[in-house]
This record gives structure tokens, sequence and C-alpha cells, in this order.
């Protein structure tokens, strides 16, 4: 595990040890698990993002629409 050092403004510092210390937990531990929560919702979001830059995509959707046409097919088979 490496090694971060940061600064965080005095009021997010002292709300982190007072849940901290609520929580019988280490600092570092929720600062983890905090950021590692906010990293999966920027991937969520990207993914959110994409999507519906996809369902804009005319060329897409006629490929989507001719991929389940292939697929009904093949289910009727």
């Amino acid at each position: 595990m490496s090694t971060f050092t940061s600064t965080l403004p005095d009021e997010i510092l002292k709300q982190l040890g007072e849940q901290a210390k609520k929580l019988s937990l280490p600092k570092n531990k929720i600062i983890e698990r905090a950021l590692a929560i906010y990293l999966d919702q920027l991937k969520k979001a990207e993914y959110i993002r994409s999507y519906r830059q996809a369902a804009a995509d005319t060329d897409i959707l006629t490929l989507a629409e001719e991929g389940m046409e292939d697929y009904f097919e093949q289910l009727d088979k």
C-alpha cells in the first residue's frame, strides 16, 4: 500500500475526526471507503453518459435493431 499526503479544509477534517470517533474507525479507512464509493459513482456516471450518447446515435440504434432481428430468427429456429 502506498502513502498519500493531502490537505483538507478544517471543517471537513473536523467532521472526519468526529465520524472516525463515532464509528471507532481510523480516518484513513473512512477516506479510503469514501473515495472508493466516489470513484465507483464516476464510473457509473460515465456508463450512463455513454449509453445516452449511444441512444442518440442512429447508426448504433440501427445496428442494435438488426442484431435483435438476427437473435429472434435464431430463437425461432
